[in-house]
């Protein structure tokens, strides 16, 4: 029989539904990504084709805009927000709006046109993990900015309009509404509680091992109790850390590591899937220390939303979490 499953902490529902069961080779996709080669602007070389670099690990001696590194930062060249200007909050009616205002970059994580995060040497991953870091940390010091939401979209289903591997960032001037979502639900979850939601989640995750994929020192990878689609991943830190900027080195490759095992274990069972992942961190104007885990969730683009999803805002996910835990706990690499 199907399954009524909710989100603890947002509250959110979803339909586990087990009749269905999908296995992973059920899942029939609609795009086999694949390396198509050509002209590429983020390719050694290319650099007068994008705009000039913000932050780059490039080799001892080279320049900024010119070959030689390992990976850069560039200004999205169609970026969604501009970082020149007021925010300018007004009326319009009983309409609120404001300036487009924020900050939209592309890291670009390799040199190399093939090499995806998964097969990545993992200092150079690190070096991703550790851009992060650092971008955030810059882009925090503009007052205008509440927000900095790091994201990857790994094929042209899951987003991604060119090939070679990078992820984004942008930078806002508001809380978004489903980290907000996050805060409030938390906070609420703590003040009845008065225990932290994530602790909660991830004390039981470690107790019953049903839908723990990996444990590190520092991190769980997990699907989550309520997953929203099939194969959904949350990697989430053990201890109470709202920021992700605030990691040092050691936490931050112990992340490293954790996070590019689950992404070998997606693309074995999955057959390279496309994919989403989301750094879901604290907010720069947020009192959520005490109740708030930054923490990385990654969906394969294995279903499509349609006309149920959209009206009623349910999910129905046709592998429970405990089967796709089950089979990404046993790939072996």
């Amino acid at each position: 029989m199907s399954e009524l499953r909710k989100d603890p902490i947002i509250e959110r529902w979803v339909i586990i539904s087990t009749e269905r069961g999908k296995r992973p080779h059920d899942f029939k996709l609609d795009e086999q990504i694949k390396t198509s080669g050509g002209f590429c602007p983020f390719d050694p070389g290319n650099e007068k084709y994008v705009p000039p670099e913000i932050y780059a690990v490039r080799s001892p001696g080279s320049q900024p805009n010119d070959p030689n590194w390992t990976l850069r930062v560039v200004p999205n060249k169609f970026p969604a927000l501009g970082i020149e200007g007021d925010l300018d909050k007004h009326a319009v009616g009983l309409y609120d709006a404001m300036n487009g205002i924020g900050a939209h970059e592309v890291i670009i994580e390799t040199p190399n046109h093939t090499e995806t995060l998964d097969i990545m040497p993992l200092d150079r991953m690190k070096d991703v993990v550790l851009t992060y870091k650092a971008r955030i940390e810059d882009l925090k010091k503009d007052k205008r900015m509440k927000y900095v939401l790091v994201f990857k979209n790994y094929g042209a289903i899951a987003g991604a309009s060119l090939e070679h591997s990078h992820s984004q960032l942008i930078a806002l001037p508001i809380i978004p509404k489903r980290p907000l979502e996050l805060f409030v639900g938390a906070k609420e979850y703590f003040s009845y509680k008065d225990r932290c939601p994530f602790c909660d989640v991830i004390r039981q995750e470690l107790n019953d091992k049903l839908r723990l994929i990996e444990e590190t020192k520092h991190f769980v990878s997990i699907t989550p109790f309520a997953s929203r689609s099939p194969f959904e991943v949350s990697i989430i830190p053990k201890k109470h850390s709202a920021h992700f900027e605030f990691e040092d080195s050691e936490i931050l490759y112990d992340f490293t590591y954790i996070l590019q095992n689950t992404l070998k274990r997606l693309k074995i069972a999955l057959d390279n899937p496309p994919y989403n992942f989301v750094l879901i961190n604290g907010a720069f104007v947020f009192d959520h220390d005490d109740y708030f885990h930054w923490h990385l969730d990654i969906t394969p683009r294995l279903t499509k939303i349609a006309g149920f999803e959209w009206g009623s805002g349910f999910y129905i996910n046709p592998t429970p979490p405990e089967d796709a835990a089950k089979y990404l706990r046993e790939i072996a690499f």
